[in-house]
Parts: structure tokens; C-alpha cells; sequence
């Protein structure tokens, strides 16, 4: 048995079959058609993005076979509205990253609504604006997975699951459905609302595909990458490395005792849900990592490729007391600042660009730390591994920079998007390929485990950590 994995990252995108054993084959990739077109937005054509996901399917079930099953992982809040009829979008799909509603999400929070401008509620809000004498009823609202299955389905299946769904701003704190308060504060039809459903169970047929294969297995990625990494049970973290960086632990059955934030700024997650019933987790966040290796290289022009960036910063043995803090859109956890901008300090007529490089990585890993630390500290459950996945892990450099600043051993998952696997992974268990989730845990071994060297200066870099903090006053009272 096989199933056919589609995950659509924030910037590229791709699909794969699974096998039995854990492996992944027949891998073909894409990039995700996104836009800046001012500063603090983050937007993508819905219908490129669609077609680019259904190209790198079929070229994988071309070279791959015949499949069982379809999963499909997915950048979660970033938000697409469509006409029912026609399928087609009525304006560009806004980003998970975008702050165009922060102004709104102050608003609202006078209010006593707590929103965060990277969910997707204010966001379809404003494209609702762009909708104007479209009747309710002929709209669909969607995540990217529900925009990526009524494409496969052809207009058949207008579903979301239980992760997707959970990180809008819409349902309900306890997971139950969504949330009819928040909608009429917002002026939200409930018609247009995809149905909420499992994570792992067969939703209707992949009609625009060869064969039409049942779709089984449907997460974010930050919830589908937990899973791939074997990260099943309470206490298990792992953190992805991508654009932004997102460390997901494991918490059980029960819900976190906070609603919104705990006090050291994570916040609850639906892990999955499986025949109805929730597991949760919690998540911190950093609103950037790949991005500022995107930044040296697209807006500095001080690297060519994210290899040149590790040469460099191998290149010296520390970065000359030059700091940088990841803080380009925000700080996320553990302060939660809209406001904070990225900073570069301590530079001095000897620092280069090898010491740039460098303080780049290392502040990646720094925030990688304070993660760890925010989700130990919410939770209460020890991280006694950290489970390291994303595009970022492919650095070696900043993988021991990681384990030093967080005093963690870190396993560098085999698999670089574990996404794949993970949404993979709750299909395969949908349609017998496995007995339970508990299988993965099993299955998953990481390509390599990383000791801590050293204790950077920690104390140091929390300093200029803060220096960043209310950069832009005003995105600094958005709150949730």
C-alpha cells in the first residue's frame, strides 16, 4: 500500500509518495506563487498555487504508481475565498504572515475579541470586503487545504480538519466547532464555512486525478510534522525550521489549562483529531528563521544560497560580538511583539560578512531556545529530545548551534519535510497501511543526533533580544 502526500509549505511546495517503511519516492517539487506587495503583506494566486499542486501530483503518481490514499499538509491561516460556482477566487489569497489586519485586531481587542492578525479571521474579513454584492451563500471560505481539496474533489468536498481549523480565530476555545460569537462580531456567514472534520478518515475522492483515490489524511503542517516526527506522546516536542519556525509539543487529551496564551507564550493546538476525539499540544512560535537567510541573501545580496551562508559562517570561530535578533515580521514567542523589528548590534570595523553570517545562524538558535524554554515552561513536561525537521536542519552548523544555545540533544530528522510524512502518516492509518499512530514513532529515525558543545552567551543575546522589542509602537499593543 502507498499514499500520495501533497504539502504546500509557505514558499515551495511538494508531492511524494509514502511507503510502508516510512520512505518517501517519486518526489516532485514546486514553489508556492507568494507576493510582498507592501510591506507586512504576504499574498498568493489561489489558482497558480492549485494548479502547481496538482502538477507535482500527477508527475509523482506517474513515476510512483498507483496509490491508496491522498493526504495533504498545508501552511495553516493562510486564507482563500471563492465563488461556489465558478471555483474561482475573489481576490489573492492572503499569507499566514500577513499584518495587514493588526489595526482591526486592535479594534477588536477594545472589544474584548482577541485575534491575532496571523489567523485567519480578519483576513477573510477583509477579503469579504472585496466580495461586495456576492451573496453569502455562493462564497466559500477556506485554508489551504480547503482550497487544495475542492480542487482535487473538483467543487465536491468543501471540508477543513480539526488542526486547520483551530488556528483560524473561528472555533471554539474547546475544539467543539466554530465559534457563532466571533462570527457575528466579525459579520461572518456560517454558509460559507467548510465542515470541520478528522484528521484521519476518508472525506470523498481525488476526482482530478488519475484513478480518483479516496482522500484520508488531511493537517497542518506544524501538526502533520509533530506526527512525522514520531512526536506522538505527551512531553515529545519537535521543532520545524522553515520560513518561520514552529516548536510543537505534545500534551495529551486534555486541553492546556490556558485559553489563549500561557504566561511564558504558547498557546493550545489541536495535535489531530481522530474519530471525533481531540489530542492537543501546545505551540511557540518564531515569526522568522529561513526568512532572514532569505533577507542576507535577496535584499542584502551579502550570499548567493543558504550553502554560502553556512560556509561563511563556518568560515569563523564566532561572530566578533556581532548579534542579530530573527525579528523581521514580529517577535513571537515568548513576547509576542507585532511590533519588535529585526537588529543588528555590536558591529565594529572588523566584522564582516562571515560574522553577519554567523550571528544570522546563531540567532536563529537562540530562538530556537527560547522556545524550548516556553513550552517546558507552560506545560510542565520535559523535552527530553528535541525532534528538528524544516528546510533549515540541512545546516549542520546551526543544528550544533541549536543544541548549544537550548542544552538540548537534538535528532535531525532523516526526512527534511517531516510534513509529508506526518499527513502521510494519517492517511496511511485511515485506510489500514497502519494499526495507529503509535507506528510512526517507530518508524522514525533521525539522520543524525547532536550533543551540546558549549553555552553560547545566552544572558547576552536575551539583552539585545529586548533591544528589539517596540520597534513600532503601535503594532506592540496588538495583544491576544
Amino acid at each position: 500500500m502507498s499514499v500520495l502526500v501533497i504539502d504546500v509549505g509557505t514558499t515551495d511546495l511538494r508531492a511524494a509518495v509514502l511507503r510502508p517503511d516510512g520512505s518517501l519516492d517519486a518526489i516532485h517539487e514546486g514553489l508556492v506563487p507568494a507576493t510582498s506587495p507592501m510591506p507586512g503583506l504576504s499574498e498568493f494566486d489561489p489558482i497558480a498555487m492549485a494548479k502547481a499542486a496538482l502538477d507535482a501530483a500527477r508527475a509523482s503518481l506517474a513515476a510512483g504508481g498507483p496509490v491508496d490514499a491522498i493526504a495533504v499538509a498545508t501552511q495553516r491561516a493562510s486564507t482563500v475565498l471563492w465563488e461556489r460556482r465558478s471555483g474561482l477566487p475573489v481576490g489573492p489569497g492572503i499569507g499566514w504572515q500577513d499584518l495587514r489586519t493588526a489595526g482591526q485586531c486592535l479594534e477588536l481587542q477594545e472589544k474584548g475579541l482577541h485575534l491575532m492578525p496571523n489567523q485567519s479571521a480578519t483576513k477573510l474579513t477583509a477579503l469579504l470586503g472585496m466580495a461586495r454584492g456576492t451573496r453569502a451563500g455562493d462564497l466559500c471560505f477556506g485554508t489551504v487545504d480547503s482550497w487544495l481539496l475542492w480542487n482535487l474533489s473538483q467543487g465536491s468536498v468543501h471540508v477543513e480538519d480539526a488542526t486547520n481549523a483551530a488556528v483560524t480565530g473561528l472555533v471554539a476555545t474547546d475544539g467543539s466547532g466554530w465559534d457563532h460569537h466571533v462570527l457575528d462580531v466579525l459579520g461572518i456567514p456560517a454558509e460559507m464555512l467548510p465542515a470541520i472534520v478528522d484528521s484521519s478518515g476518508v472525506i470523498g475522492r481525488a476526482t482530478a486525478l488519475a484513478g480518483a483515490p479516496p482522500i484520508a489524511g488531511i493537517a497542518g503542517d506544524q501538526q502533520a510534522s509533530l506526527i512525522g516526527q514520531g512526536c506522538i506522546r505527551p512531553g515529545q516536542a519537535k521543532l520545524t525550521l522553515g520560513t518561520g519556525g514552529m516548536l510543537d509539543q505534545c500534551v495529551g487529551a486534555g486541553r492546556p489549562r490556558f485559553e489563549r496564551q500561557g504566561p511564558c507564550g504558547t498557546f493550545p493546538i489541536v495535535a489531530w483529531r481522530l474519530a471525533g476525539h481531540l489530542t492537543w499540544g501546545v505551540e511557540a512560535t518564531m515569526l522568522s528563521a529561513g526568512s532572514c537567510v532569505e533577507w542576507l541573501r535577496d535584499d542584502l545580496g551579502l550570499i548567493s544560497s543558504p550553502q554560502e551562508c553556512d560556509e561563511l559562517a563556518a568560515s569563523c570561530a564566532d561572530s566578533g560580538g556581532v548579534r542579530f535578533v530573527p525579528a523581521l515580521f514580529g517577535l513571537g514567542t515568548p513576547k509576542w511583539d507585532y511590533g519588535a523589528r529585526g537588529l543588528l548590534l555590536g558591529l565594529s570595523r572588523g566584522a564582516g560578512r562571515a560574522q553577519v553570517a554567523r550571528a544570522v545562524l546563531e540567532g536563529i538558535a537562540q530562538r530556537g531556545a527560547d522556545l524550548v524554554e516556553a513550552a517546558v515552561g507552560d506545560t510542565g513536561l520535559d523535552i527530553s529530545v528535541l525532534r528538528v525537521d524544516g528546510g533549515m536542519s540541512r545546516s549542520d552548523l546551526l543544528m550544533q548551534l541549536l543544541a548549544d544555545a537550548s542544552a538540548h540533544q537534538v535528532e535531525v530528522s532523516q526526512v527534511t519535510e517531516a510534513t509529508t510524512r506526518g499527513a502521510g502518516f494519517l492517511a496511511g492509518v485511515a485506510i489500514g497501511m497502519w494499526t495507529d499512530l503509535g507506528q510512526a514513532d517507530e518508524i522514525v529515525r533521525p539522520r543524525a543526533v547532536i550533543e551540546p558543545a558549549g553555552r553560547p552567551d545566552r544572558e547576552g543575546w536575551l539583552e539585545a533580544r529586548n533591544r528589539a522589542l517596540r520597534t513600532i509602537p503601535e503594532l506592540s499593543r496588538v495583544a491576544f
